[in-house]
């Protein structure tokens, strides 16, 4: 290695040292050029069109978040007045939630288009479609992707699915524990596994909170409603 370093170094003198050893080298460099032009010149082409693709994609991005974030203000607007037709489909000026969350798919407003869509069309009574919508949101937010978890299991709970439902309030009430709201999620789970026949898994996710979860304000219902479903659980053994 250090003999290589000490030729490398050698060379490398003898080039400044030497104008006609530099010469030479030059000449040998300008002759790779004019034999490789084509190869030198697709190369160069390839790097200029990825850099001015990623300055375009940057652009359009940017552009598209805008126009996304425009038009969530105004779908978000009339969600909050309980315009729902106008929030999910738009009023004919701006886009509604489900053409943002098609449209941006790419960006954070069209994610959270998803999300509002999917409450919106819950309370419009199509489950199906709230279901799919919930499903492609994601939060980095522990809180708000455990409530659309939760949001997913009334869906199915309404479409007649009571132990996709019940695994999807589970999954909600795992989803980063607390005490606040996994104690909630955990009785719609429990309910869910009741209404699927399943007592003893009912039982089962009713003293979770009996046992994890002595502060909750669940507690009480959380004992009464495990009583319940032991003694069905034993009567259908």
């Amino acid at each position: 290695m250090a003999k290589e370093t000490v030729k490398k170094h050698s060379e490398f003198e003898e080039l400044v040292e030497n104008p006609d050893a530099l010469a030479d080298r030059l000449s040998h460099t300008d002759d790779f050029v004019k034999k490789n032009k084509s190869i030198l010149l697709g190369v160069f082409a390839a790097i200029a069109a990825i850099v001015v693709a990623g300055f375009l994609y940057y652009n359009h991005r940017t552009t598209q978040s805008q126009e996304a974030q425009d038009a969530m203000f105004q779908a978000t607007y009339y969600f909050e007045a309980d315009s729902l037709n106008k929030a999910l489909n738009g009023d004919g000026q701006y886009k509604g939630f489900v053409a943002i969350a098609d449209e941006y798919s790419g960006t954070d407003a069209g994610n959270l288009a998803n999300f509002y869509a999917g409450v919106a069309l819950l309370k419009t009574g199509k489950f199906a479609e709230a279901q799919n919508h919930l499903e492609e949101f994601e939060s980095d937010d522990y809180l708000l992707q455990a409530r659309a978890y939760s949001l997913i299991g009334d869906a199915l709970l309404e479409q007649g699915k009571n132990k996709e439902a019940a695994d999807q309030y589970m999954k909600a009430a795992n989803h980063n524990a607390n005490e606040f709201f996994s104690p909630q999620y955990i009785m719609k789970a429990g309910i869910a596994y009741e209404a699927d026949n399943n007592y003893k898994a009912a039982a089962e996710a009713y003293d979770k909170i009996v046992k994890d979860y002595v502060t909750a304000a669940e507690l009480n219902d959380a004992k009464k409603y495990k009583a319940r479903a032991e003694a069905l659980a034993g009567g259908a053994n």
